[in-house]
């Protein structure tokens, strides 16, 4: 005799687990804070040096590197100066461009080797560490002498060793890794603006 269909999981039960997920993936996040912190540290560096920021990365990751980049621009608790960041996922002219006459691969990859320069910084974001654009944007960053740091998860992938700092949340779920990219973004965006915002204030 067949088995009757399992009921379809109540929205209040989804949710309960989404919130049970998170909290799980925040809670293994500790053996990370000396990564966190030293990223937080070079960001600053690169900032009082006058350095961009640069960000990549593909769908939500996308979406993760302008949130940030408009952290970093605008504010984000403070009135401060505007610091220099730039997501490379906003000007759909250079990446169809890049897309349609040389392949998409190279879409952040050609604006790191154009914008990028000694002593700035990359922050590549993939969950998986795999995506081939963002890898070939760390590539294209360490040729020209830039910083790359790398938010990812699981293992960090082929990502990992191109990064000079590699942060991989401990999960194997894309929303979770994604929710906690944006956590650590958070805090970098608070180190920034609390260590050259009082200076500057």
């Amino acid at each position: 005799m067949a088995s009757s269909p399992q009921p379809p999981l109540l929205p209040t039960e989804i949710a309960a687990a989404a919130l049970r997920e998170h909290a799980e993936v925040a809670a293994a996040l500790p053996p990370l804070l000396p990564t966190i912190a030293e990223l937080a540290t070079r960001l600053v560096e690169t900032l009082r040096r006058d350095g961009r920021v640069l960000l990549c990365g593909n769908g939500g990751s996308a979406a993760d590197a302008q949130h940030l980049a408009a952290e970093l621009v605008g504010r984000f608790l403070c009135d401060r100066r505007p610091f220099p960041a730039l997501a490379l996922t906003t000007d759909t002219s250079i990446l169809t461009a890049v897309a349609n006459d040389i392949g998409y691969m190279e879409v952040f990859a050609r604006q790191v080797l154009a914008l990028g320069r000694p002593g700035d910084l990359l922050i590549a974001i993939s969950t998986s560490g795999n995506s081939p654009s963002v890898l070939r944007a760390a590539e294209a960053a360490r040729q020209q002498g830039l910083m790359v740091a790398g938010l990812t998860g699981r293992t960090g992938g082929r990502l990992r060793p191109l990064c000079d700092l590699c942060l991989c949340v401990p999960s194997e779920a894309t929303p979770r890794i994604q929710e906690m990219h944006i956590l650590i973004g958070h805090i970098l965006c608070d180190v920034a603006e609390r260590t050259l915002g009082e200076v500057e204030r």
